[in-house]
């Protein structure tokens, strides 16, 4: 579902109420009149009709701020490019992949896990189709309750699954000629119209679990089994920690830029240290306008030993300046474990604004295209305000970097200095995810289909 349908529904859904109210209001005003003889419309009627109406607006309003999870979803086109002469956005971001210098890149998909989708967005008995790592999925859920994810594409004719096909039982049946087969294994257990259902008709069937309210797939170039599990989270599986929102972005760059972030120590202070009101264009955000406002960031970065070398933790102190003056009750300390190429746990911790973690994850749709989400969860006792502050100011600082990655060329040999020793520890360690089979990018598009 695109932003400005969903933007649409969650408009009606919130003035729909006022205006019915208000119709109401007026409509029984009217018919009130009619004992007299004639309708009589004062001034204080009117008067109060539309401060009702805007009342109930506002406690619409309100109440979607204080109760509904944040949900902010980026179109690949939205964030990171700057519009001249008319030029729409799209325009923007199709002219800078074409003629943007790519460099020598790594492997495109690292062997690991990858988040295609969260558990509340699959309901039982429900199907839909996913893009990720170059490949069309049919991600489903079973009559027992459990996801399954097949490749999109009916071995037969070449039907997507997703589209227009149905859960039957555990399995998901073809729209075109209505084969089933199996989430568990892939295998056709039905051909509606045949005697015999032959041994070699199956669709791949994607590893995959379902923890910490996400759906999961393991990726690995060689067909390998999982190399690791993704940590539980077990105040997420408990209900200590509920859910109080995600954001979505389409990043155009290879998907080792994203992670490295973590051991540029450097970038914290020049690119994330305005204040957030400044905004996320790269552009402004050092207007003298919002200096009164700095975020100051104490980083350190490590990979972790046997037998978690699939692991990383960077160490984040934040503090908040205004005017010069230290809030130390707005200091924050962030425990960011990374696990494998694709999923980092941003673990947080404050007693005044209490603990919590936003899931970071990060899935290649295709070889220069990352789909990045951050999912809030949060204690439950804590207003949902808090954790939704929250979320938005990790998008407002993330989107500063969105702007970075979508222009910039990847350096496989950059030009370093000593403080910048932690990037090359960082590739080094990040280098663990590839085989020699992973795949390369072949060719460049010409095109961006936005």
């Amino acid at each position: 579902m695109d932003n400005q349908s969903m933007s649409t529904k969650k408009a009606v859904a919130v003035i729909g109420p006022g205006l019915a109210a208000m119709l109401f209001i007026l409509v029984r005003h009217q018919l009130d009149s009619v004992d007299t003889g004639f309708f009589i419309w004062t001034g204080t009627g009117l008067l109060g009709c539309i401060v009702t109406g805007v009342s109930l607006l506002a406690m619409g309003w309100l109440y979607r701020l204080l109760f509904y999870p944040l949900v902010l979803l980026r179109t690949p086109e939205d964030v990171g490019y700057i519009t001249v002469g008319g030029r729409s956005k799209a325009q923007a971001a199709n002219d800078v992949r074409r003629r943007r210098k790519i460099g020598e890149l790594p492997p495109v998909y690292p062997n690991g896990w990858y988040r295609v989708l969260d558990s509340h967005m699959l309901d039982r008995g429900e199907v839909k189709n996913v893009s990720a790592l170059g490949e069309q999925l049919a991600v489903f859920r079973g009559q027992d309750g459990k996801a399954y994810v097949l490749d999109g594409y009916c071995p037969h004719l070449g039907a997507h699954l997703a589209v227009g096909g149905r859960v039957v039982g555990n399995c998901i049946e073809c729209p075109f000629h209505g084969w089933h087969f199996q989430g568990n294994n892939g295998k056709c257990v039905k051909i509606p119209y045949a005697e015999k259902v032959p041994e070699f008709a199956k669709v791949r069937c994607w590893p995959n679990c379902e923890i910490n309210g996400q759906i999961l797939i393991w990726f690995h170039c060689d067909g390998e089994d999982p190399q690791w599990n993704v940590p539980e989270q077990h105040e997420i599986t408990k209900g200590e920690w509920v859910y109080r929102g995600r954001t979505e972005h389409f990043i155009n760059a290879h998907i080792e830029e994203i992670p490295e972030n973590a051991a540029d120590v450097a970038h914290l202070a020049h690119l994330h240290t305005p204040g957030i009101l400044s905004g996320v264009d790269l552009r402004y955000t050092n207007s003298n306008t919002w200096k009164f406002l700095r975020h100051d960031w104490k980083v350190q970065w490590a990979p972790e030993s046997e037998p978690n070398k699939h692991c990383s933790q960077m160490l984040v102190k934040h503090a908040l300046t205004v005017f010069g003056h230290h809030w130390p009750l707005l200091d924050i300390h962030v425990v960011a474990r990374q696990v494998g190429p694709g999923v980092v746990f941003l673990l947080f911790n404050h007693s005044f604004l209490g603990r919590g973690v936003i899931m970071h994850c990060v899935t290649p749709v295709e070889p220069l295209l990352q789909c990045v989400s951050h999912i809030i969860f949060y204690q439950s006792n804590i207003p949902a305000l808090v954790p939704k502050f929250i979320l938005r100011a990790e998008c407002t600082q993330f989107e500063r970097d969105v702007m970075i990655w979508n222009n910039k060329k990847y350096i496989s040999q950059p030009l370093l200095v000593k403080e910048d020793s932690a990037i090359l520890k960082h590739r080094r360690w990040f280098s663990q995810f590839y085989s020699e089979n992973s795949p390369r990018l072949q060719y460049q598009r010409d095109t961006f289909d936005f």
